[in-house]
């Protein structure tokens, strides 16, 4: 659907319109106001010339009315900005508790994109109209800008933290997709495509490539792979380390009697940096896996720690432990569960291409790694 300002692209998403609408009242305002002070500094300046040679003007004493309008005006005007901006920032950066989640991972130059089903592509991403879609995004290396022009959506992805966003596309088509943040000298080129798709489309599209794994599954395999069973049992086995079963969300206390939330953020946190947050009750005894996992194995680990929440669940069923060797640090929390099951309408289908490995000869995220021990 084309936008109400014919300079802007067309408006694709549920949220667009709101934009649109926002940036139309601050462009009415200051064009109002722009026309408004230059047509009374050019009255102002034929009323008030001078017309005789030495004539001195007569003084003005000011006024307090008009002192007090130009100031409570502006006031008003700048403050109805900022709640209507505000609303519209809460309503994109607050994702629905039933969006459909996929991982986004920047890297010089590519977007790589991670569904929960299993399926991965590269520089394009097929999403059905109609669908709320989570965006969980993170970078390999420098900061790079989720643009979406059509969907006004834009988000700065910023090594070493997760970036949240969310979108439900209105009508079926391709969108451009760009990097909005300098990162290089391919920092051009790294962009690519939205595909939205009609429902019934969509899901032929997903049965296209559906005996790809899950994250869910990629993650439980990297888990093992790093032994982090041995001190994270599902059900608290082996006892050095908390379990993570129904930890999403959920409040941890931490030695010193600090309490925080533990999600995706701290989990992360806690594979890379465990002595920073120690859960009560448990030595400091985690090495860390700094180096060892990339980002994208990071988020397959977060998203079967995730299925080990059954509120979290959304169709696939997993079993095992959580968690790395030795103590907890703030045991992590854990997103939902995904469907596994390969004949699932649900899963989709990717572009034939593998993930990218990140740096040096690392692997992709669904492969194991060695051990720290």
């Amino acid at each position: 659907m084309q936008s109400w300002l014919p300079f802007l692209p067309e408006a694709a998403s549920t949220l667009a319109r709101r934009v649109d609408a926002l940036y139309l009242y601050m462009v009415a305002i200051t064009a109002f106001f722009t026309v408004l002070i230059v047509g009374v500094l050019i009255y102002f300046v034929l009323k008030y010339r001078r017309r005789v040679a030495y004539e001195i003007p007569q003084p003005i004493a000011g006024s307090v009315k008009l002192e007090t309008m130009w100031t409570v005006v502006p006031f008003i005007i700048a403050m109805s900005m900022f709640v209507w901006g505000a609303s519209v920032y809460f309503a994109q950066y607050r994702p629905p508790a039933n969006a459909m989640e996929i991982y986004v991972v920047g890297k010089q130059w590519m977007w790589k994109f991670q569904h929960q089903t299993g399926q991965r592509e590269i520089n394009e991403l097929h999403v059905p109209v109609g669908r709320k879609v989570k965006l969980t995004m993170t970078t390999e290396d420098v900061i790079h800008s989720f643009f979406v022009p059509a969907f006004r959506l834009k988000a700065d992805v910023i090594p070493g933290r997760y970036t949240y966003y969310w979108f439900e596309a209105t009508q079926p088509g391709r969108y451009h997709l760009f990097c909005a943040e300098y990162c290089g000298t391919n920092h051009s080129g790294m962009g690519g495509w939205i595909v939205v798709m009609d429902p019934t489309d969509y899901d032929n599209w997903l049965s296209g490539n559906a005996n790809q794994e899950s994250p869910v599954a990629a993650g439980q395999k990297i888990f093992q792979t790093l032994g982090c069973a041995s001190c994270h049992g599902q059900n608290g086995e082996g006892g050095r380390g908390p379990t993570f079963t129904g930890l999403l969300n959920s409040k941890t206390q931490l030695e010193g009697g600090q309490t925080v939330e533990a999600d995706e953020a701290y989990i992360r946190n806690s594979i890379l940096n465990p002595s920073e947050q120690i859960v009560a009750g448990y030595q400091n005894i985690m090495p860390t896996f700094k180096g060892q996992v990339t980002e994208e194995q990071m988020l397959l680990l977060i998203s079967y720690i995730k299925s080990l929440s059954p509120s979290q669940t959304s169709g696939i069923s997993t079993t095992a432990p959580a968690r790395s060797n030795n103590q907890s640090t703030g045991g992590a929390a854990t997103p939902a569960t995904q469907s596994s099951s390969s004949g699932n309408p649900d899963e989709q289908r990717s572009n034939p291409i593998g993930s990218t490995p990140p740096r040096g000869n690392q692997s992709s995220p669904s492969s194991n790694q060695n051990s720290p021990r």
